[in-house]
């Protein structure tokens, strides 16, 4: 079966962001609710890099965020939501379809030759000071999704793998 592709610049962008979230839920599909919770590295400064719960709330916070500052640069202004954590990997599959969908309804506000802007008044300032465009906002957003996929691939093969063989 071929499988259908977006249209345009904002089709492509959404259907990687739409296959990195894929990707990173089928490689927590294997891990079971109780070991969400286990500390993978309890020396890291980084609070959001200390269990698979962390990373997993991090990334699905992080995604509002992203979708929420490039909605803010044309819409009303929104607050992305406050970031939450649970004790379930269905919790965290469904805050990640949900995270797409709204990223998805954001774009819905722009047209392929918004994506770029040599402005950097009319860029967005994240909130660790880079300014990005909004393609290299939803780049951004991709690779960080690619980014904590590997991380959890790493836990996984490393420090998990005596839970998940159980």
């Amino acid at each position: 079966m071929t499988k259908p592709f977006r249209q345009g610049a904002i089709g492509a962008l959404l259907d990687e962001y739409e296959k990195a979230i894929s990707d990173l839920k089928e490689v927590i599909s294997t891990i079971p609710d109780h070991a969400l919770t286990i500390i993978t590295d309890p020396h890291t400064a980084d609070e959001n890099c200390r269990s698979v719960q962390t990373i997993l709330s991090h990334v699905v916070n992080s995604g509002y965020g992203y979708a929420t500052s490039i909605h803010n640069l044309r819409g009303p202004q929104l607050t992305r939501p406050v970031k939450t954590f649970h004790l379930t990997i269905n919790a965290y599959m469904e805050d990640l379809t949900n995270v797409f969908i709204f990223t998805e309804k954001v774009f819905e506000a722009f047209k392929d030759d918004e994506l770029e802007q040599m402005d950097n008044a009319l860029k967005i300032k994240a909130g660790w000071g880079q300014v990005y465009d909004i393609e290299q906002m939803a780049e951004h957003a991709i690779v960080h999704i690619l980014r904590h996929r590997r991380q959890i691939e790493k836990i996984k093969q490393q420090q998990l793998s005596d839970i998940l063989s159980r």
